[in-house]
């Protein structure tokens, strides 16, 4: 496949700017990939698809709020500070991106707060727009964290045209999050309500968690036409005792298995046995899926709908089948549904 197979004209009215009023009143897509079957619902129907025993996978990272303002020394221009990962806990050290890059050199300081209180130095370049950072700061590791957040912003993608809000914070935020550390939501998992899932532990379905933290990576442009010479950021996973063992009894039972989002689906297919049984893990992955590809845990996916040209759509295509998922996507431009992380879902099953 070509990085062209690809591409489609997205509408920029599309591009959803708010969440639905409650998270479980989005749209949802139901593409059954056997038939080619598209069925239009609410997202709150997609208990019809689900029975007793089936395993809905949840990806139970936390987001922090990663984008930092600070002000350049001597200049004071503007420049917006986007942290990646912490490489040091004991030297705050941090992988970041920058921007206007351009103004950034290795030895500049930068600083965060109206008092200045939080001061970072430049210590390495790593990318045309990536930066090493050593912060700065009288006081203790958790006040400095503390310090983080009460000065970052919760990490909306630059396509919503618009500053965060307060409310922000929670939307961009599964509701069962509970591990810090991605700089972007795990977007299928916000279309799940409180009561969405209590209908469902009701019912009988399981949710085992694993953990990926979503980095830009991800999102990273596809910037060669042959695909197989694309190379995918790592990101760190863990894949826990407990979450096998309810997994690998519904692939026996003959379950549904469904991945909540492509960062489960991507994590799951990253530890797997020989037998085709999930397994734990902790570690990294880097593993770019594009069609054709032979899924060997998940029989079903829940995910959003993705920009043109994206690994993200390359997944859906690979599991959904190629032509199924472009003319899917047609009809939800068609039937204009709300594409990206505060947009609409897709059920393929």
């Amino acid at each position: 496949m070509k990085l062209s197979n690809f591409n489609y004209e997205l509408p920029k009215e599309l591009i959803a700017q708010e969440p639905a009023t409650h998270r479980d009143d989005s749209r949802l897509m139901v593409l059954h990939k056997d038939s080619g079957k598209i069925e239009h619902k609410q997202f709150n129907e997609i208990i019809d698809y689900f029975d007793d025993g089936d395993a809905m996978v949840l990806n139970n990272t936390r987001v922090f709020p990663a984008r930092l303002w600070g002000n350049k020394e001597k200049t004071g221009a503007r420049i917006e500070v986007f942290l990646l990962r912490e490489l040091n806990s004991e030297s705050r050290l941090w992988d970041v991106l920058v921007d206007p890059a351009r103004k950034i050199r290795i030895g500049n300081k930068l600083y965060f707060g109206e008092d200045d209180s939080l001061v970072a130095e430049v210590i390495d370049n790593t990318t045309s727009r990536g930066r090493t950072l050593r912060f700065l700061y009288d006081g203790s590791y958790e006040e400095f964290r503390n310090k983080l957040t009460e000065l970052g912003e919760t990490p909306l993608p630059k396509y919503i045209d618009r500053e965060p809000k307060p409310e922000d914070a929670d939307r961009f935020q599964t509701i069962y999050a509970s591990v810090e550390g991605a700089v972007s939501a795990p977007v299928a998992g916000l279309h799940f309500s409180k009561q969405l899932m209590k209908r469902l532990e009701i019912k009988g379905i399981e949710f085992p968690e694993l953990t990926l933290h979503v980095g830009l990576g991800t999102f990273r442009p596809v910037e060669v036409e042959d695909l197989s010479k694309h190379k995918m950021d790592s990101e760190q996973f863990w894949i826990y005792d407990h979450t096998v063992e309810k997994v690998n009894k519904a692939i026996d039972a003959k379950k549904r298995i469904c991945a909540v989002g492509t960062t489960v689906m991507r994590a799951m297919e990253s530890s797997v046995t020989t037998e085709g049984k999930l397994k734990e893990y902790e570690g990294w992955t880097n593993r770019f899926i594009f069609p054709p590809y032979d899924f060997q845990v998940s029989n079903c996916l829940i995910t959003n709908f993705h920009p043109p040209q994206s690994t993200l759509l390359m997944m859906t295509s690979a599991f959904a089948g190629h032509e199924l998922t472009m003319h899917a996507y047609n009809e939800a431009i068609k039937e204009g549904y709300k594409f990206l992380c505060y947009g609409d879902a897709l059920l393929v099953i």
